[in-house]
């Protein structure tokens, strides 16, 4: 057993021997519960390890002393199943003493803009904006457009949205990063094969109390909405820009057809851009982290190709190739998506030792 999990079945100990002397309900008393539930999952698998480990030994003991072949035989089948579970046990127990993403249960707030290509690629950025939202339909998540800006080929050139459910940052805070298209473009008469691209930002979607944000630091402008070839426009001036002046981070809002929709919208959207440039001077900070998180904080870096000639998808980063692009572009990401958070986890448990 790792050293790690000794040390923290000894803190649960502790921590029950302290609440038996506590009065329930004072406040060190739910202080040091919720300390101690926080472990209780670590001690049940423990406790289910020792126990396997008695139920061993016993049969070990059966074999040695049992005459009777049929018995040992059974016996050394269930020592087989017995060996299994351990090492199950032992490889959960490993996960549990990786250090915590407090992120991992946040909504999120996904940006995708066109990059290189034209509108070959503001296409791409609508066939990504499809597949992150039919994998939130496969996954029961709900997701609500923010803010668009689309073009006349039922492209964009940029669409933010968010994403509510369970541990939805969990599962996309990989997708940061410039994804590659290579294919035919429909605008390209030649058939010839191109190569555009788009960017992603995942932001983990924070409260009020997560980040001030001082109103003196806003400057607010209102315009009219408006869509591509004309459609959609607004008569008022609904639609909100708002510049973080600080930082120089800039957000608009137009989806919306009340202004103050449109500002409380801006104001959700920037408050994850500030607490997103946080994280990141800390991934930056920490070098280690840096070097093998494949979350860098490099938005910069090219992490995946989609090759529709050969319907292949590859992640740079984790040196995964999969063919099935059109079955992921649908929204079946659940391969692709687990198989970056056990490379991260492979990483973490490097660092674990």
């Amino acid at each position: 057993m790792h050293p790690k999990a000794i040390e923290l079945i000894k803190k649960y100990e502790e921590l029950e021997k302290k609440l038996s002397e506590l009065p329930p309900g004072s406040s060190d008393y739910i202080k040091i519960a919720k300390e101690r539930s926080e472990l209780e999952e670590l001690v049940a698998k423990y406790r289910e390890f020792g126990k396997l480990e008695k139920e061993e030994k016993d049969l070990f003991e059966l074999i040695n002393s049992e005459e009777d072949e049929e018995l040992k035989k059974i016996a050394k089948e269930d020592i087989e199943k017995i060996k299994i579970r351990k090492e199950e046990l032992e490889n959960e127990i490993l996960l549990l003493l990786l250090p915590k993403d407090e992120m991992a249960s946040k909504n999120v707030i996904v940006e995708i803009r066109a990059g290189t290509g034209g509108e070959e690629a503001a296409i791409f950025a609508g066939d990504l904006f499809r597949m992150y939202t039919r994998y939130a339909e496969r996954k029961k998540w709900k997701y609500e457009i923010l803010d668009f800006n689309p073009t006349e080929l039922g492209g964009y050139k940029e669409v933010v949205f968010s994403i509510k459910g369970k541990d939805v940052y969990a599962h996309l805070k990989y997708e940061s990063g410039v994804h590659r298209v290579q294919r035919i473009p429909v605008t390209e008469a030649g058939g010839r094969i191109h190569t555009s691209t788009a960017s992603v930002v995942v932001l983990p979607e924070v409260d009020e109390v997560d980040v001030q944000i001082d109103p003196k630091d806003l400057k607010i402008d209102t315009f009219r909405a408006g869509g591509a070839g004309g459609q959609y426009v607004n008569k008022t001036e609904s639609a909100v820009r708002i510049t973080h002046i600080p930082t120089g981070i800039v957000v608009a809002c137009q989806e919306e057809r009340s202004q103050l929709q449109n500002r409380a919208t801006a104001l959700r959207i920037l408050r994850s851009k500030l607490f997103d440039m946080e994280m990141q001077k800390k991934i930056e900070e920490q070098s280690q982290i840096r070097k093998t998180s494949i979350r860098s904080g490099d938005r910069s870096d090219k992490i995946r190709t989609y090759n529709f000639p050969q319907n292949r998808l590859t992640d740079h980063r984790i040196n995964l190739t999969l063919y099935k692009l059109d079955a992921i572009l649908d929204g079946d990401c659940d391969e692709l998506i687990n198989a970056c958070i056990m490379n991260e986890q492979q990483e973490l448990l490097k660092n674990l030792g």
